[in-house]
């Protein structure tokens, strides 16, 4: 069972500022869903292979097509320094 003492320490390390009505609430919700992942160690899963995504998912990723580029001029017309046709910024020291 997780305990409020554990719930503190938990959102100490994930830097969260909980209420005491908020301890008690997460308190309840972890419990469940360690319950539920205790439940879920129970399943045969020897025959079913590691995936990496729960769909069968191919080729998502949208063919590329050629497009124009900008111009230098475009490029340039909102950079805020300009030296001789190139971005000019701060040297690094």
């Amino acid at each position: 069972m997780i305990g409020e003492d554990d719930v503190r320490y938990v959102a100490k390390l994930a830097r969260l500022r909980l209420e005491q009505d908020e301890v008690a609430r997460m308190a309840g919700e972890l419990a469940k869903i360690l319950a539920h992942i205790d439940k879920m160690s129970e399943l045969d899963v020897a025959d079913v292979p590691p995936t990496a995504h729960v769909l069968d998912v191919v080729n998502v990723t949208r063919p590329d097509k050629p497009r124009p580029g900008l111009s230098r001029e475009d490029a340039l017309r909102n950079a805020p320094a300009v030296s001789d046709d190139c971005f000019r910024v701060p040297r690094m020291g």
